[in-house]
């Protein structure tokens, strides 16, 4: 069978990347254009600013990306592109290139949702086995989704307010760790000791989450605790906040793989690198003999690999686009 090429464009925040993926497991090649130190002192990405330093780096990276791989457009065989969801401008940049170079090679338009192609970065480190569970976790997203098949999505639950990674965001902020704050409180939740009392957030039924009780409690804690003249213990706090932030996620996952009797979970998307919730996760699926698959960090953040990766097995599926496709902001797993 003839190997495939995917070359995968990624920017739907502040990384740009290029990636060339054989037969959606092997990667060939991958550039990052990171933007982190220049949005750490906003405390968050800023938009424009984003978009603009995409227009600057993206023809860049693509060269340097053909030249690591050591490979022409006359090998790849398709392009596959994130559409959304993500920042409207950092978007419209990938996808103009990725439009650019489908037009001018003659080569098929992939369409990538961004969240399939955090779920498909598990395919990099072997291959999926169905049906499973994706606990997908991440700044913008918290969903359990089952998947029966390639590409066949269905979403049991998610946050019904803020995210996982954009809680650990705003608890970093409080703590006054500066941006990103997430692997600040990783590290810093090793130190400390769960002293601090926080309410284990919706504790129902269901598969959802929600996370802004939690974020409100700790802001709250805080605010108390200066008013009555006593320091911040940090590493307690961030311990206190994690192990009540995981507890949430764990309790859903397990039940999740009870009610579905689902013997393969993958976590996915940039909060899968907090080591904490690997952890847990690990615990968890080994005390109820499940397969369980984590990225490599490498490929737990932004990056093309995933997007070549999905934009593999869309390509097998048969999804194509056309030179209308548009960048999307919000738009759902399909």
């Amino acid at each position: 069978m003839k190997d495939t090429y995917i070359l995968g464009i990624e920017s739907s925040c502040d990384e740009t990347s290029v990636s060339i993926v054989k037969n959606g497991r092997e990667e060939i090649a991958t550039v990052i254009s990171s933007q982190i130190d220049i949005h750490k002192d906003f405390g968050g990405v800023v938009p424009e600013i984003a978009s603009r330093h995409h227009v600057k780096n993206v023809t860049m990276v693509l060269e340097e990306c053909m030249e690591k791989a050591n490979m022409t457009m006359d090998q790849i065989d398709a392009i596959a592109i994130t559409y959304g969801p993500g920042l409207i401008g950092s978007l419209l940049i990938g996808l103009e290139t990725a439009k650019t170079l489908a037009f001018v090679f003659n080569k098929p338009l992939i369409p990538v949702h961004h969240i399939a192609g955090h779920i498909y970065a598990n395919s990099l480190v072997k291959e999926m086995q169905f049906p499973l569970l994706a606990v997908v976790v991440s700044g913008g997203h918290t969903e359990i989704i089952e998947m029966k098949d390639h590409y066949k999505f269905k979403k049991l639950g998610g946050t019904l307010d803020d995210a996982i990674g954009e809680c650990y965001d705003k608890v970093a902020r409080v703590i006054g760790l500066e941006y990103p704050g997430g692997p600040k409180i990783d590290k810093l939740a090793k130190e400390g000791k769960p002293t601090y009392k926080l309410p284990v957030p919706l504790k129902d039924d269901s598969y959802n989450f929600s996370f802004s009780g939690l974020k409100s409690a700790v802001i709250n804690l805080a605010h108390n605790e200066e008013q009555r003249g006593n320091p911040i213990r940090e590493a307690d706090l961030a311990t206190s906040f994690q192990t009540v932030a995981i507890e949430a996620i764990t309790t859903k996952v397990r039940k999740a793989i009870e009610d579905k009797g689902i013997k393969n979970v993958i976590l996915a998307g940039g909060v899968a690198a907090n080591q904490g919730l690997r952890e847990a996760m690990t615990n968890l699926t080994t005390e109820m003999g499940v397969d369980f698959t984590v990225p490599p960090m490498k490929y737990c953040t932004d990056n093309a690999t995933m997007i070549a990766a999905a934009g593999y097995y869309a390509y097998l599926d048969g999804r194509r686009a056309d030179m209308n496709l548009n960048s999307q902001s919000q738009t759902e797993l399909k």
